[in-house]
Parts: structure tokens; sequence; C-alpha cells
């Protein structure tokens, strides 16, 4: 049970809001929600958003006040939704099929699940590219509430499907904010997530900066930007780290492994789509 006790007109709000939720067949975002409420006079002017709508809502979700939770939301993203099209004929159909490949799961060899988490979302290309198999989670600064429940039952899922210890590693910038991201981050997530993780913080942290000579941020002396390491710099922080946990041996096996299946199965679909034509 809830411990959070709001204002009675706090309250009156939170109930209104939820019961707005509740009347529809689909999931909201906030913004959905603030809006219908100042409709119904709830707030005096859109300055209430930031101010005061969006503090209650997160100490609502976060405290499970009443029947509110971390997922009772949609994050407010843009996402275009494309439906409607598909194969134009049976053989097209069945061509495509054909050239399918076989995808196996990565994790089910390897001692740890791992992931990589990290500040920027500007940094996501520079960690497809030094790493193969690992999920990645950029926070783009603050995490929201839906996405850091999602990770939360995305972990007990990886732990219940692969039954091994979970490894966590963060890279970010060197400053207060860069710290501060993943402790409220992961301070959520331990305690939504009913399974137990390691994080551990790889880079940047006091020392690298002399270690790899990064410039200071020139906005802020004394603070140091994970963008601002060269490239060889940064593979070397993130080679080094995944491969105290990750075999790429294993994950080439499975590589090859997927190779045969696949020929294998392009070679009898060919003669499959050879009998049908």
């Amino acid at each position: 049970m809830s411990k959070y006790k709001p204002q009675k007109d706090q309250a009156d709000i939170l109930d209104k809001a939820y019961h707005l939720i509740q009347s529809v067949p689909y999931r909201v975002t906030a913004r959905w929600l603030f809006y219908r409420l100042l409709q119904e006079s709830c707030f005096k002017d859109k300055d209430a958003y930031k101010a005061k709508f969006l503090p209650l809502l997160s100490k609502a979700r976060k405290s499970f006040y009443k029947k509110w939770t971390p997922e009772t939301l949609a994050d407010d993203t843009r996402i275009t939704v494309i439906r409607g099209n598909g194969w134009t004929s049976e053989m097209g159909f069945l061509k495509a099929v054909g050239r399918a490949v076989c995808t196996l799961d990565k994790w089910q060899d390897q001692d740890y699940y791992v992931e990589l988490w990290f500040e920027a979302k500007a940094m996501k290309a520079q960690f497809e590219y030094y790493t193969d198999h690992i999920t990645l989670r950029p926070f783009g600064g603050d995490c929201s509430i839906a996405f850091k429940w999602q990770i939360a039952k995305e972990l007990e899922e990886a732990y219940k499907r692969y039954g091994k210890p979970i490894v966590i590693l963060y890279f970010g910038d060197m400053d207060p904010k860069g710290f501060q991201i993943p402790i409220s981050a992961v301070k959520d997530i331990r305690q939504w997530a009913k399974v137990d993780f390691e994080f551990i913080r790889c880079g940047l942290n006091q020392g690298d900066e002399v270690t790899y000579n990064i410039p200071e941020n020139p906005d802020k002396p004394g603070t140091y930007q994970w963008e601002a390491l060269s490239d060889e710099a940064a593979r070397e922080l993130i080679k080094n780290w995944t491969e105290k946990y990750i075999s790429q041996g294993l994950f080439q096996s499975t590589e090859s492994l997927e190779k045969d299946i696949t020929n294998q199965f392009h070679h009898r679909w060919s003669r499959f789509i050879g009998q049908a034509r």
C-alpha cells in the first residue's frame, strides 16, 4: 500500500485524471491528459504542465498511489504507424519467405547477460559500431518513468530466459549531471525489477581525463564529455569493458551455425518453390 498521501486538491486531480485514462481504450500520454484536465479547469494555464502537473504524476506513479503505476501512461514519442501494406501475390510471399535468415539467440551460451547503457543519444552509432548483439539503451538525459519501468520488466524477462547474472555497463559524461542521471535511474529500476543486476560505471570516471587526454568542456571547466574522447580512446574503453564479460568466440560460433542453417533452408526452399510453380 502506498505511503504517499497527496493533499486533497491533488488527490482530486489524480482521481479525475485516472478516470479520464480509463475512459478511453488506448494508452494516453501525460500531455494528452494535461490538456483534458486543463479543459475541465483543473489547472489555470499551460505553465502548470511542468510546474505542477508532471511532478504530481511522477510522485503518484513512482509511489504506486491507488492504481497509479509507472506504466499507467505512454511515453510521448513521435512514431509513424504504417499499416495496410503487404505482399501483392502468393509467389511474392513465397519468394520472400525463401530469403529468410536464421537468427539464433546469442546469449544462451554466454556466462553473463550484458547490456550497455549510455547518457547521450548521439553516442548510439558509436556503440553500435564497436559492439555486436548487445542491447543498447541510450538515456538521452533523465529517463522517463515509463522507460525505467520498461527496463525493469525487460531485465526480469532476461533473467527468466537465461537464468544467469545480469551486468549493466554504463558510459556517460564526467560532470555532476553525468553522475546523477544513472544514479537516479538505477535507484528506480532496482526498486521495480524483481531481479538483481550488477551496475558498473565504465567511464568517464575520475582519471580518465588524464589517461585519455580528454580536453575540458570549455563551457564548464573541470568537467569532461564523452564526445570529447578520441574515437580510438572510446573504442578502447568500450572493448576493454565488454570483453571482460562477453566471449566473442561464442558469438562467432553462433553466427557460424546461423549461416549453416540459413544455407540449408535456402537450398530446401528453392526446391519447394520449383515444385510450386
